[in-house]
């Protein structure tokens, strides 16, 4: 991983597919609408869960998430979600959001991306929604993640 406070250069931005960015970047609004579309259909639980306030922040976090991934395009480097992820899971602890809706909604980003990139340019894009994918489901097994859990098991951690 390249970091400046390591005395490592930055990360070409230029190295991968800038255009394929410059793509995503251009649609953003439609894409993470679209992404948000697609993890409705497959969750139909989250219009339970959230009100229009948090549906419209999952809409901007699909925003947020669109340009880790046109960055990992734009580079080549499909640890911008990663590393994207493991900043960002403590955020959404703080604001009660389970990390498994995080990762539907990686895959309804992954639907809609599909029809603006090439099959190069999405098989980057998908490693990218896999490593933040990854990192969610590891860190979801943490303390404190807003998912629902088996009462069966919570009581007998209680002990009662």
């Amino acid at each position: 991983m390249s970091h400046p406070a390591l005395g490592l250069p930055p990360r070409d931005l230029d190295a991968g597919f800038p255009e394929a960015a410059a793509r995503l970047q251009a649609s953003r609004s439609r894409l993470s609408a679209r992404a948000l579309e697609a993890a409705l259909a497959a969750d139909p639980t989250l219009l339970e869960r959230y009100d229009e306030l948090g549906l419209r922040r999952l809409l901007h976090d699909a925003e947020v998430y669109l340009d880790q991934i046109s960055r990992a395009v734009a580079s080549a480097d499909p640890d911008h979600g990663t590393h994207w992820a493991e900043m960002v899971h403590p955020v959404y602890r703080r604001r009660r959001v389970p990390l498994d809706d995080l990762v539907t909604l990686g895959e309804g980003l992954r639907l809609a991306i599909a029809s603006v990139l090439s099959p190069a340019e999405q098989a980057i894009a998908d490693r990218a929604i896999d490593g933040a994918t990854l990192v969610f489901r590891k860190m979801r097994r943490l303390g404190g993640d807003a998912r629902r859990r088996n009462p069966i098991l919570a009581a007998i951690y209680k002990g009662a």
